[in-house]
């Protein structure tokens, strides 16, 4: 990604941040057995300093560990949840964001919708994270980790009916200017 400036931030390009180094590219992807912080070192972890960032985690629910990250520098936060099921820790991991990335897998749009859980969902919907990005009070939403064949255009008014900030839809090699 890119600051207003034109400087690159740590992360690049990618529309899933690429903060967390062992995340699982798809759900049957067990091998992984931790999420890892830009050090390698495991996440969730205490707040430390990258750069002129500094990185907090959060723990979040899904099928194997997945940690939330929050990078902050003055004039300029970024979260973003990996792959999560509603949380109330969405909420300060999100606060007063400038981009908050979140998952908008909006399994529902399948039918048959793939089975969730039976204890707990874990993976959001569109609706969901427009709802958990406004009640962090985050200035802009970016919707990533679309299913497959899904309408984003769709996911992207659900949102809307809960977030009434700048709502953005990920592609791949997005570039978006930061404050």
């Amino acid at each position: 990604m890119r600051r207003g400036d034109g400087e690159r931030t740590p992360g690049g390009a990618e529309c899933e941040l690429q903060i967390l180094r062992g995340q699982p590219e798809a759900e049957g992807d067990r091998d992984r057995d931790r999420a890892t912080g830009l050090d390698g070192g495991p996440l969730p972890a205490a707040a430390y300093q990258v750069g002129p960032f500094l990185l907090q985690s959060w723990a979040l629910p899904h099928f194997v560990p997945n940690a939330g990250v929050r990078l902050s520098a003055p004039g300029l936060t970024v979260a973003y949840t990996g792959d999560t099921g509603p949380d109330p820790a969405l909420a300060d991991l999100g606060r007063d964001a400038d981009l908050y990335v979140m998952e908008a897998s909006d399994r529902y749009q399948q039918a048959p919708a793939p089975p969730a859980a039976a204890d707990r969902k874990l993976h959001l919907s569109a609706a969901e994270a427009g709802a958990a990005a406004a009640a962090a009070g985050a200035r802009r939403l970016l919707l990533s980790h679309f299913w497959p064949g899904n309408d984003r255009a769709a996911s992207g008014a659900a949102a809307a009916a809960h977030f009434s900030g700048e709502i953005l839809l990920a592609e791949e090699g997005m570039e978006i200017p930061l404050p």
